[in-house]
């Protein structure tokens, strides 16, 4: 009985290692004894195009300008709606004037007029008038009123940089012609003197001839031998521009003055003129006409050089006009005047030298030199004049 149990024990165990093997080889067998169920799929029902392609997100800088303009548009509608007409403020946001138009005075003096009202002074509050030799000034400044849009815009001298210039040479010639005509001169600390308005000017101009750029010259370099040296150098270069400018100032203008170089010892430091060269042009300033000491004015802060401005006077300014003819500057000579280019290239001589090695800032350099040009153009406006060509 026991070789019995034996045979079957032995036979279940081969049994269950058959099971086992069997189980090893085929990977897909589980050992458990539910059946698979396999999957139904359903027929399509409906037919149609393919679904659109996915769009990829807009991009996060996108979406900022978006919203920024958004933004700015709803602002801009809010502003719209606090600008009504019952506001005192909305009357700046249009341009009241259709027309403007030149006009002369009892006076035969030169006035612009925006259709019937004058343009006025905004010191004084008097209608701006111009001189009869100055109808190309006065057709500038119509021009530039002409291409205001809204009132607002005449408040900010920037963009009426001409009426303001002239404004300023319209208060000084007033105040000049009140000072002459009264026996007793205003006093210097008189808040409206003509005196003070000239004594500002004056002592305005007189610290740039310490500092005049046509006198303030690169230092000679160290080893004259060095190869990386440019010809020519750019000391030549303001060497060359500057001796005529002087030439002419201390020959025609200035007779017996000594200019010297700035910085022709090496130093930082900027020497002073000597006094007698001081006095002479501090006595010349006072002597201008109120309208060329204005645009004079307006050339040495543009240049930064007092030397330049009273070149660019002598040959545009109406009270120069027999130095030129005895020079002979008229005529044939016309193109080899002393004007805006001259003037421009004389005064940024080390920033075009400069450049001319290393590149041009883009929207900086080309920016500043059609502004530096526009300066000496309003300045050649305001000092010049039909009697004076």
């Amino acid at each position: 009985m026991s070789c019995s149990i034996a045979t079957t024990s032995s036979r279940t165990a081969r049994l269950i290692c058959q099971s086992l093997r069997s189980t090893a080889i085929s990977p897909g067998r589980f050992l458990h004894p539910s059946r698979f169920l396999l999957a139904n799929p359903l027929p399509v029902t409906q037919a149609g195009p393919p679904p659109t392609a996915p769009l990829p997100a807009a991009s996060q800088y996108g979406v900022r300008v978006d919203r920024r303009r958004r933004q700015a548009e709803l602002i801009r509608k809010g502003q719209e709606l606090r600008t009504n007409e019952l506001k005192p403020g909305s009357a700046l946001k249009k341009r009241f004037w259709k027309d403007v138009h030149v006009k002369t005075n009892q006076d035969g003096d030169y006035t612009i007029h925006l259709d019937t009202r004058p343009v006025r002074n905004p010191q004084t509050k008097v209608p701006l008038h111009f001189p009869q030799s100055k109808p190309q000034l006065a057709t500038a400044i119509a021009l530039e009123w002409d291409l205001l849009t809204s009132a607002q815009q005449a408040l900010r001298a920037h963009l009426i940089p001409l009426t303001s210039t002239a404004s300023r040479a319209h208060d000084l010639a007033m105040q000049d012609a009140a000072a002459a005509s009264s026996e007793s001169p205003p006093e210097p600390t008189a808040p409206h003197s003509s005196r003070t308005i000239r004594n500002d000017i004056i002592r305005t101009l007189l610290p740039y001839l310490d500092t005049d750029t046509l006198l303030c010259w690169a230092p000679p370099p160290e080893d004259p031998d060095q190869t990386l040296q440019v010809v020519p150098s750019l000391r030549e270069l303001q060497i060359d521009t500057a001796e005529p400018i002087i030439s002419y100032l201390t020959s025609n203008i200035w007779p017996g003055v000594r200019l010297a170089p700035g910085l022709d010892d090496g130093s930082i430091f900027p020497a002073q003129q000597p006094l007698e060269t001081r006095a002479i042009i501090h006595g010349w300033l006072a002597g201008l006409d109120a309208w060329e000491l204005v645009g004079l004015e307006r050339a040495v802060l543009a240049s930064k050089s007092l030397c330049i401005g009273a070149r660019l006077l002598c040959e545009w300014g109406e009270s120069f006009a027999d130095v030129r003819k005895a020079l002979g500057s008229g005529g044939s000579q016309e193109a080899k005047r002393f004007g805006i280019e001259a003037a421009a290239e004389a005064c940024s001589l080390e920033v075009a030298w400069q450049t001319g090695r290393w590149g041009e800032v883009e929207d900086t350099h080309d920016v500043e030199k059609e502004d530096l040009r526009r300066q000496f153009g309003s300045a050649i406006l305001v000092m010049s004049g039909t009697s004076g060509s």
